[in-house]
């Protein structure tokens, strides 16, 4: 209840950008290839980010 007007950290948000982006590749995987592998590199540059805002 506290938590309702929270406002996200910088990680929190990346790390729903970053599961959206792999839920895009995983539902384009079946379609289109290419755009799948599409997300999955931009998931992976999202976690970079997160890896770097960890440390």
């Amino acid at each position: 209840m506290f938590g309702l007007f929270k406002k996200k950290s910088e990680k929190e948000k990346l790390q729903a950008e970053y599961k959206k982006l792999l839920e895009d590749a995983h539902r384009l995987s079946t379609t289109n290839r290419k755009l799948s592998d599409q997300k999955t590199y931009e998931a992976d540059q999202v976690l970079k980010k997160i890896d770097q805002i960890s440390e």
